[in-house]
This record gives C-alpha cells, sequence and structure tokens, in this order.
C-alpha cells in the first residue's frame, strides 16, 4: 500500500499542509518541523509526486542545454563534457532535470529552441555558444523566457543578457605576452570559429600585446579552422607553408593543439625547439600529450557550475537583472613552450 502525505502528517503529529510546504521547502516551517517530516518520509519511504507538484508550480524542474550545431563536431571536444559537469553539479543541488539539444545547423536549433520554449518543456535554457549571426538570443529576448550564456553576448546587449565567461581578451593577452617575453616576436594564431565571440576576443587580445610591444601583426599568421583535431593539422600546414613561418603558435584549444602537435611532428619539427605551442582549455589531454602541452586553465567546470546557479536564479526570481559573472585563468607551463633561439 502506498503511504500518502496524510500519513506523513499523522506519524509526524502535523497537518498535511505542513507537509506540502516541508516538500517545497517554505521558508515558513522551522528548520526543527522539516527535520522532524522528511525524517518521517524517509522512515515510511514516502516520495512526493514531482509532476504533480510541477503541475502546481508550472514548472518543469527541467533546464535545457544547447549545444554549437553538430556541423561544427561539438562531442568531438572535451570541453563540452567538461562545461556540463559543471552544469550537472549545480543542476542536482537544485534538483533540476537537463534536456541537451544540438542540432544539425543553426536554423535546427532555432526552431527546437522555439518548440521548446513554446511548450514549456523546460524552465530556463543555457546556452554553450555565442557567435555573432545567432538568431536564438533575439527570440529568447523577445519571449522574456530565463536564459544564460556560457561565453558573450554582443556588445549592445551586454547589459541585458546573463552571462558567464573568461576575461577572453585578457587570456589570450597573457598567452601572447608569455611568448613575448620567451622572444618570440613571430606567433601565429590559429582560431576557431570566425564569427564566435571567443575567437574574436582572443585576436583582439593578442593584436593589444604585439601592438603594446612593438611588433607588427602580420595576417599572414591568423588562421582559422573548427576546434576539432583535424582543424589544428589543416591551421598548421596553413602556417608552417609561409615563405616566413612563425616560431611561435597560439591555439584556440587544446584539441586544436594536440592536431598541431602530430603535424608538426610528421613535418619533422621538433616541439618546443623548433616551434612553441601554447593553447587554452587546460584540458586532461592537454597534460597526456607528447610533448605536454603549455596551455591556459579557464575553469571549465566553473563555467558550467556557475551559468546553472545563475539560471537558476533567473528562474526562481524572473525579475532579476541580467548579470555577468567572469570566472579567472591560469597560466600552465609545461613542455611545448622555449625562449626563441635564431640559430
Amino acid at each position: 500500500m502506498t503511504n500518502t502525505i496524510k500519513d506523513v502528517a499523522k506519524k509526524a503529529g502535523v497537518a498535511p499542509s505542513t507537509v506540502s510546504r516541508v516538500i517545497a521547502d517554505s521558508p515558513k516551517i522551522s528548520a526543527k518541523t522539516k527535520m522532524r517530516v522528511r525524517a518521517v518520509m524517509e522512515e515510511i519511504g514516502y516520495y512526493p509526486n514531482v509532476h504533480a507538484r510541477n503541475l502546481v508550480n508550472k514548472r518543469t524542474n527541467v533546464v535545457g542545454v544547447i549545444m554549437p550545431s553538430a556541423s561544427y563536431a561539438p562531442f568531438h571536444n572535451p570541453f563540452f563534457p567538461e562545461v556540463l559537469r559543471g552544469i550537472t553539479a549545480q543542476a542536482n543541488e537544485g534538483k533540476y532535470g537537463l534536456y541537451l539539444s544540438t542540432g544539425q545547423t543553426e536554423s535546427d536549433i532555432l526552431e527546437e529552441v522555439k518548440e521548446m520554449v513554446h511548450s514549456r518543456r523546460v524552465d530556463g535554457i543555457i546556452l554553450l555558444y555565442s557567435t555573432k549571426a545567432d538568431t536564438v538570443i533575439p527570440f529568447l529576448l523577445e519571449e522574456n523566457f530565463p536564459f544564460v550564456i556560457v561565453g558573450r553576448p554582443p556588445e549592445l546587449l551586454e547589459d541585458t543578457v546573463s552571462y558567464v565567461n573568461n576575461d577572453n581578451i585578457k587570456a589570450a593577452k597573457m598567452v601572447t605576452e608569455y611568448l613575448l617575453l620567451l622572444k618570440h616576436e613571430k606567433i601565429g594564431f590559429i582560431g576557431g570559429r570566425e564569427d564566435a565571440y571567443v575567437t574574436l576576443d582572443h585576436k583582439e587580445g593578442y593584436y593589444q600585446a604585439l601592438c603594446e610591444a612593438g611588433v607588427s601583426v602580420n595576417e599572414q599568421y591568423l588562421v582559422y579552422h573548427d576546434e576539432v583535431f583535424e582543424g589544428g593539422e589543416q591551421a598548421v600546414i596553413e602556417l608552417m607553408a609561409k615563405q616566413d613561418p612563425p616560431s611561435a603558435i597560439i591555439v584556440a584549444d587544446d584539441l586544436m593543439a594536440l592536431g598541431v602537435l602530430r603535424m608538426l611532428q610528421s613535418m619533422s619539427y621538433d616541439v618546443p625547439k623548433d616551434v612553441s605551442v601554447i593553447s587554452f582549455n587546460n584540458v586532461l589531454m592537454s597534460e597526456l600529450a607528447n610533448p605536454p602541452l603549455t596551455t591556459l586553465d579557464i575553469h571549465i567546470y566553473e563555467l558550467g557550475f556557475q551559468a546553472a546557479e545563475l539560471l537558476r536564479e533567473h528562474i526562481q526570481t524572473p525579475d532579476l537583472p541580467a548579470a555577468a559573472r567572469v570566472v579567472g585563468h591560469r597560466l600552465v607551463r609545461r613542455s611545448t613552450t622555449k625562449a626563441y633561439r635564431n640559430e
């Protein structure tokens, strides 16, 4: 026989309405009463009907997570499992489930987001990408639907949209300055999607560091490819085919950097003796690379955790003003960078 709220109330010596408020974690109920009621619930094996409660509250207790379009192979990149790990940890704390979505194209993503919003399948959305021509952000703003970006929105919307991001200009400036301190001046730049704000910000930081050091920007040293292993291979072929190839390379992503290292090795370049390589993200494979990869740790888990936390706040308080959170970074020096020697 299934136990009911009335059974819990009777055994705990409280009214059924009090049990309902304990289940909803109402601040009007004392901690002592909550402990007593929860102890009885556990003792008799009573589990609340979450679906019924959500119908009353007009909530699903589900968060939508939107990946980049499948054409950019997001599941190939270890950034996404790690950011999802952070999102999941926070979602579990708030007893939220996740609805993971990725479309084959940008238009597929927009259509699925529209369906999620109009059918009220989720309470809020986390976007794991941010690009210049994105159509999802304007739609979500128009619908006044809770959402948070991992990345940053367009400059005109920075006071309107909540987001969690690194200071990617400062981060790219740091890695460029590090190579400059190692006496490199011919520094290549391998960016990811050219329309992604993270790429634009990395490029800006790269420019700033070179200009402040009095080093001319060589536009031939800038190439862009998808953030996958093969993208790194193709990009480094382009760079090293230049008449005067770079002595150091900044790579947008660790997975791309592994492709860079593999291709440099196949072309008989010694890393870091002939070419220094530095990357972003500090995923596990960067430490296991051969040689171990110098990279910038952007605390991916924390990006996901804080994005989920911020979205939860917006779901619980719909009128909450837009907020921006910036997660720090740190340089992890390993074996792919070395001082330049003109031999």
